[in-house]
């Protein structure tokens, strides 16, 4: 029997032989010394007795035993040789008893060379066994600044928490995203309990994921967990079945086939004109006896978050002016993961069709419940999200940060304002860079001095008390109940704060304007067919979503200017910022030459903040923090 199985792998290795003949690839095993012979290592590890997995095993250490086996380790000697007789008896001995004693291997770059034990790795790869107990040195290369150098020290820090071999990634950074992913913090070190949900985890998600046919894409099985988890998440994978994961996996497919290329974030930056034409033709229509049902979901109330309270108003416009064709319903403190969870839930269990929710901290449970229920229009309020499972929407704030910027300008006599920003996320240094060009379109000496809100204690300055500064420019709008004057650009000289003028986002005309192309059937016309795109509205002034109020206390001269600058922005016949895309617009992560201060580190934000800059957040503000994030555009109070 041992030597008809022999006949059967050398059939298998003069097949990949040929193979990788035809191919002008090498068709041997891979010799590490070889490899060693233009790298060098800066240091070695002993591992001692760990069990390494049979795919990662490249090749040999020496050139040896190298024309012996084809790549894929398979025999390539003929049967009558004395090397197949001893292949085949170790063969009948692994079937009767198992093969238990170590080999020795190298790990380099996360792969493994054998030392001794090239016929008991050959063996247990054909039987398809999934690891081997070796005894591993670890040979450290010289860091250099390829991709596959950076991912492989990462991959150091990896294992030295985790112990963990047997993942592997593409790309780099993956290995803190898939820490992150699980929860744990990225210094902790793993205990066996952890290791082992881990590992059962990969194993049930990769079982499933090739079954589908993954193995045949291009990425890693590490890349596709990865890409599972950001979606699905990790600790509702543990309590779904195969079916369930086959589901999942079905729905994102096209995640895995297009990776590492994401969706083309695609930025529709005006309502649609023909919307109001359609709706018109629609009124002489028979109109449907069921109205539309549509769910807010936020974080906080709209007592406790000025950021609510505006989406709120949006809500109320919308019930106002599509009162017969809509039943709309609010849910509000969606601000834990179960919280979130327990608001979506509900608002599918009511029957809503449509889902706005309304904060980029909700951006990830938008995307796994648009996944898992399809049909769903879900919309989530962030910027530059590449995902095409559902859309995303903002406004172009930086246009009312201009405008602002050049009334702070002619009205400071001291070439010195403030700026009070919060996020570090997309979209808001726009924002910053938009109010110091404006500023310094009227006044070229004018310089801006930024603070950030959100930073932890030790990290805030009062730079804006020190140096004198009279104007600010701080919050957008504040909670009513409030009572406070610092928002919008205010005047700090006096007993108190004196508004001269404020952003405003009228979340009302979007909300309106979307409802309407999906009552009237425009929708999915915004979608063309077979294209990998994330649809993110990104409205400005032109359809009224973006607005600049003016304060009486302004001169009328001024008032003018800000109307021609507003008429000019809307039309598209002034830019503020004229040579660089839209795209470089909302991921802008550098500051204007008039702007003092700096962008901040995730590490340098208050706790409260982590979870939209997790999200949203420009790289800049992840310097410290290997997590890939995405944030969003403008000044919010959550």
């Amino acid at each position: 029997m041992s030597t008809e199985i022999y006949e059967k792998v050398y059939r298998l290795a003069t097949i990949d032989f040929h193979s990788k003949t035809l191919k002008g690839m090498y068709p041997y095993l891979q010799v590490l010394d070889e490899i060693l012979s233009y790298t060098t290592i800066v240091s070695k590890a002993d591992l001692g007795l760990v069990d390494i997995p049979i795919d990662q095993i490249a090749g040999t250490k020496t050139a040896g035993r190298t024309n012996a086996f084809a790549s894929n380790f398979m025999p390539l000697l003929p049967k009558d040789s004395e090397f197949a007789a001893k292949w085949c008896r170790l063969y009948e001995a692994h079937l009767e008893e198992g093969i238990r004693e170590p080999i020795r291997a190298y790990e380099f770059m996360n792969r493994f060379y054998v030392q001794e034990g090239n016929k008991r790795v050959s063996v247990l790869k054909y039987c398809d066994a999934v690891t081997v107990p070796a005894y591993v040195t670890r040979l450290i290369p010289e860091p250099d600044d390829s991709d596959e150098s950076k991912i492989y020290y990462e991959f150091l820090d990896f294992y030295e928490n985790t112990g963990i071999n047997y993942i592997n990634f593409s790309q780099p950074g993956s290995y803190s995203k898939i820490v992150e992913q699980t929860g744990a913090e990225s210094d902790h070190v793993w205990t066996d309990l952890e290791k082992e949900q881990f590992h059962s985890s990969y194993i049930r998600f990769t079982k499933v994921f090739e079954k589908k046919g993954g193995n045949k894409l291009s990425l890693t099985l590490g890349d596709a967990f990865l890409i599972y988890l950001e979606i699905c998440g990790y600790e509702e994978l543990e309590q779904k079945s195969e079916d369930e994961i086959l589901q999942d996996i079905t729905k994102i497919w096209s995640d895995f086939v297009f990776y590492p290329q994401k969706p083309e974030v695609r930025l529709l930056m005006n309502a649609d004109p023909s919307a109001e034409k359609k709706t018109l033709v629609k009124r002489i229509l028979p109109q449907s006896s069921e109205p539309l049902k549509i769910a807010f979901i936020h974080a906080k109330t709209a007592e406790t978050s000025s950021w609510t309270y505006g989406h709120d108003l949006g809500r109320s416009h919308l019930e106002q002016v599509l009162a017969d064709h809509v039943e709309v319903r609010s849910y509000f403190q969606a601000d834990s993961p179960e919280e979130e969870a327990a608001c979506f839930e509900q608002a599918i269990e009511d029957g809503n069709s449509v889902i706005f929710s309304t904060s980029p901290k909700l951006l990830d449970i938008s995307i796994r419940y648009a996944i898992k229920y399809p049909k769903l229009k879900i919309l989530n309020c962030s910027l530059n999200t590449s995902c095409k499972h559902l859309r995303t929407y903002y406004g172009r704030l930086y246009e009312a940060k201009f405008l602002i910027g050049a009334i702070a300008g002619i009205m400071s006599q001291s070439d010195k304002v403030g700026y009070i920003a919060d996020y570090p996320i997309y979209g808001m240094i726009a924002n910053i860079n938009a109010f110091a060009l404006g500023a310094q379109m009227v006044n070229p000496r004018i310089r801006i001095y930024l603070e950030w809100s959100k930073l932890k204690p030790e990290h805030r300055t009062d730079t804006l008390s020190d140096i004198s500064v009279s104007f600010v420019s701080g919050r957008d709008f504040i909670k009513p109940e409030e009572g406070s004057l610092e928002f919008g650009l205010y005047n700090t000289v006096g007993d108190e704060p004196v508004n001269l003028a404020m952003p405003v986002w009228n979340w009302g005309v979007f909300y309106e304007q979307t409802v309407r192309s999906i009552l009237n059937g425009t929708w999915k016309q915004e979608l063309p067919k077979g294209k990998n795109q994330s649809i993110n509205y990104w409205w400005g002034m032109s359809s009224g979503m973006i607005d600049v109020i003016c304060s009486t206390r302004l001169p009328s001269g001024m008032v003018q200017l800000v109307e021609l600058l507003k008429k000019n922005i809307s039309s598209g016949d002034f830019k503020p910022f004229p040579d660089i895309t839209a795209e470089e617009i909302v991921t802008m992560d550098w500051l204007a030459d008039n702007v003092d201060g700096t962008i901040p580190t995730i590490n340098d934000l208050a706790e409260e903040a982590r979870p939209v800059v997790e999200v949203q957040g420009v790289a800049k503000a992840k310097e410290q923090d290997t997590a890939d994030v995405q944030e969003d555009d403008g000044e919010k109070d959550e």
